[in-house]
C-alpha cells in the first residue's frame, strides 16, 4: 500500500470537500486515514490461498467427526461500489471435515482478513468458503453473512433497519439441508 499517495489524495479530498487540510483539527487526518486504510484494507494484499496458508494450521479429525460450526464471527468491510462500510456484520461458518480439523481461532482470522478487502458481501461469503475448503482440506462448507451496509443505511434509501444476508454453500451444504439448518441464518 502506497502510505505517502493515501496521504495525497486524502489530503485532495478534503480540499475537494470545501475544508482546509491544513486547519487545527485536519492537520494529521491525512496520515491518520492513511494508517487507517493500512489496518482495515489489510487484507487486499493477500491472495485466497495466501489467506489460507496463514491460517491453514490443522489437526487429525477424530473418525466420527461431524460438521464444525463457528457462529457469530463479527467483522466488518467496505463496499467496493461506494467504498461505505458495512458493518454489524456476523459471519456463520461451518465445514464437514475430511480427516483434518483447523484450529476455531483461524476460522475466524479467516474471516476477518478476508473482509479487509473493498468487496460486496456476495464475494466475502464466496472468498470465505474457498479459503475455508483449501486450509480444512474438505469441499463441504457453508458460510452464511448477515450485515448493514451504510450505502443503504446512511444515503440513497437511508432504510436504517435493512440487513442483507447471503449464504454460500459447497459441497455437502448445497443438497444437505440438515447442514444447511446448523449454520442457519
Amino acid at each position: 500500500m502506497d502510505k505517502q499517495a493515501l496521504e495525497m489524495h486524502i489530503r485532495g479530498i478534503l480540499k475537494a470537500l470545501g475544508e482546509d487540510p491544513e486547519r487545527e483539527g485536519l492537520r494529521e487526518t491525512p496520515e491518520r486515514v492513511a494508517r487507517m486504510y493500512e489496518e482495515v484494507f489489510a487484507g487486499i494484499q493477500y491472495s485466497n490461498h495466501d489467506i489460507a496458508k496463514m491460517f491453514g494450521k490443522t489437526f487429525t479429525a477424530p473418525p466420527d467427526a461431524s460438521a464444525v460450526v463457528v457462529r457469530d464471527i463479527a467483522v466488518f468491510s467496505f463496499c467496493e461500489h461506494h467504498m461505505a462500510l458495512m458493518y454489524d456484520m456476523h459471519v456463520n461458518a461451518a465445514y464437514v471435515p475430511h480427516g483434518k480439523v483447523i484450529g476455531l481461532s483461524k476460522i475466524a482470522r479467516i474471516c476477518d482478513m478476508a473482509a479487509r478487502r473493498l468487496q460486496i458481501q456476495e464475494r466475502l461469503g464466496a472468498d470465505i468458503a474457498e479459503i475455508l475448503m483449501e486450509a480444512a482440506e474438505t469441499p463441504d462448507v457453508g458460510i452464511v453473512i448477515s450485515g448493514v451496509h451504510s450505502c443503504m443505511t446512511a444515503r440513497g434509501i437511508r432504510n436504517a433497519s435493512a440487513r442483507t444476508v447471503t449464504q454460500t454453500l459447497r459441497g455437502a451444504f448445497r443438497t444437505d439441508m440438515s447442514l444447511q439448518k446448523l449454520i442457519g441464518e
